[in-house]
């Protein structure tokens, strides 16, 4: 068995519990995944399988070396592909099919994406600083302020909190408790928000604890 599997965020919504509370909940599209390829600690020194999330796309989007790649496992072509972990001594074959099935409600998961983006932003929006006062002639609302002392060291430290792009990264939200699944639809039902815009890419793993 494998430890985790590739999916798309559906959206949020919320599940009315058996004493009438409302649970906000992220509807994940899990699966079906398809094993592209495996890896062998003979061969690549680790052991795992490369996922594909079983969707439809043209063939144009697929280029030369995947198409091959594609073939060589003898499965059609996907578009996003990620690697899992093989738990235990089960065996995978390439062409297996990995259905939500293998989370059940009550499971902690890890679920990583990659966070809405936003654009350039200062540092009030993106660090939350206060700024400074608005009034008495102030020239100094929106500013950083100080970045470095000028004697020692020079320069400006590495890490600074600065402007820059904000969202548009790799995003990690730990330990997501699954509240169900929908094995007919495929669908898997954590509690909580997911990084990511609706219809983005996430990869959903088994957290060890």
């Amino acid at each position: 068995m494998v430890d985790g599997l590739l999916g798309k965020k559906i959206g949020m919504t919320q599940i009315l519990g058996e004493d009438g509370t409302a649970v906000p909940v992220t509807v994940i599209q899990a699966g079906p995944c398809v094993v592209v390829q495996q890896k062998t600690v003979e061969k690549d020194g680790y052991r795992a399988v490369q996922l594909g999330f079983v969707e439809f796309v043209k063939d144009k989007r697929v280029g030369k070396p995947m198409a091959g790649h594609f073939a060589k496992a003898g499965v059609t072509p996907v578009r996003f592909l990620h690697e899992a972990d093989v738990l235990g001594d089960g065996e995978v074959k390439v062409g297996d099919r990995i259905q939500v099935g293998i989370f059940k409600a009550g499971d902690r998961v890890h679920v990583t994406g990659t966070s809405k983006g936003r654009g350039f932003a200062g540092v009030v929006r993106r660090h939350a600083f206060r700024g400074g006062r608005a009034t008495h002639g102030s020239m100094f609302h929106r500013a950083p302020g100080s970045i470095g002392a000028s004697a020692y060291p020079s320069r400006v430290l590495r890490g600074s909190r600065m402007p820059g792009q904000m969202g548009n990264a790799r995003v990690t939200v730990r330990r997501l408790r699954v509240h169900g699944t929908d094995e007919e639809n495929n669908l898997l039902f954590v509690r909580g928000a997911v990084p990511g815009p609706n219809g983005g890419y996430v990869v959903i793993k088994r957290s060890d604890s």
